[in-house]
């Protein structure tokens, strides 16, 4: 990566006379924001405007004014000159970053926004299913106590990020981790999905689960292809009778979960439902 968008204009990530944040800044010292992460797909990003949408509820729920000119339009806009610049002409993974702007302490003076994006490109042009069963357990150090934050990419991300250390140490592919009832509530980076008698179950919003994009996405594709989904609270008891574990997030579309402890699963559901997600995909492109 050489380019970036800051506030609307291209900058350059190593140009010395121009940093785009400085130590001060709000985002650096509080992690006093939110982030996103868009797939784009032969230059279109996916799902932009539900991205959108969870973006304007997180600068709200944050008490972050988002300016008029940001709109879906606008993003869109951006995220293409910012491919053009560094060269990406088929897939990528973008992220844009969203913090509060100004001086003050834990009371902010002001609450303007500032914006940066950032692209790297991908290999596949399509959502594809992990050939190798994840291998997975819960991360038992912390639990999340579900606010009215929790369903939002939040950059202050200890949680996930020290979960995804203990995966590594434990040589996992990733770490579920559970809210402060025992209920298990995502992965290190995904949200969670178990598939038991043909029926989808999924954490509600409630347990503290990320309001993921792709999350909506899948929920939606299941109930068109006829499947009861409910989102209710998860316990380990749940994945041991499970027949199919898979995650989810915007980047990487669906990976199945090959094993829970000693519990071993199938993904034929997981399967369908990728195949339904690039279904859906594909009629986005421009023609």
């Amino acid at each position: 990566m050489a380019s970036l968008i800051f506030n609307g204009e291209i900058r350059s990530f190593d140009d010395p006379d121009a940093p785009v944040l400085g130590c001060g800044h709000r985002g650096f010292l509080y992690a006093d924001g939110i982030f996103e992460t868009i797939r784009v797909i032969r230059g279109v990003p996916l799902f932009l405007e539900s991205h959108h949408q969870r973006m304007r509820e997180g600068l709200k729920a944050h008490r972050i004014h988002a300016p008029l000119g940001f709109t879906t339009g606008a993003i869109a806009k951006d995220i293409v000159r910012l491919l053009e610049a560094e060269g990406i002409e088929g897939s990528a993974r973008v992220r844009m970053t969203l913090s509060r702007r100004g001086a003050g302490y834990y009371s902010p003076v002001s609450s303007e926004l500032d914006v940066v994006i950032t692209a790297e490109a991908m290999a596949p042009m399509e959502y594809v299913l992990n050939e190798k069963g994840l291998s997975v357990d819960i991360y038992p150090e912390m639990k999340c106590t579900p606010n009215h934050l929790s369903r939002f990419k939040n950059i202050a991300a200890n949680i996930y990020i020290q979960s995804g250390l203990w995966a590594q140490e434990h040589n996992l592919d990733t770490a579920l981790i559970q809210n402060d009832r025992m209920g298990i509530i995502e992965s290190t980076a995904s949200n969670l999905f178990l598939v038991s008698n043909g029926v989808l179950y999924t954490p509600g919003l409630d347990s503290g689960a990320t309001a993921g994009v792709m999350r909506t996405e899948i929920i939606n594709l299941a109930l068109a292809a006829g499947m009861k989904v409910y989102e209710c609270n998860l316990t380990p008891q749940n994945l041991l009778i499970a027949d199919e574990v898979f995650l989810s997030n915007a980047v990487q579309g669906l990976r199945w979960v090959g094993s829970y402890r000693t519990k071993r699963y199938f993904n034929s559901t997981t399967q369908g439902l990728v195949r339904a997600l690039n279904a859906k995909v594909s009629s986005l492109y421009p023609v």
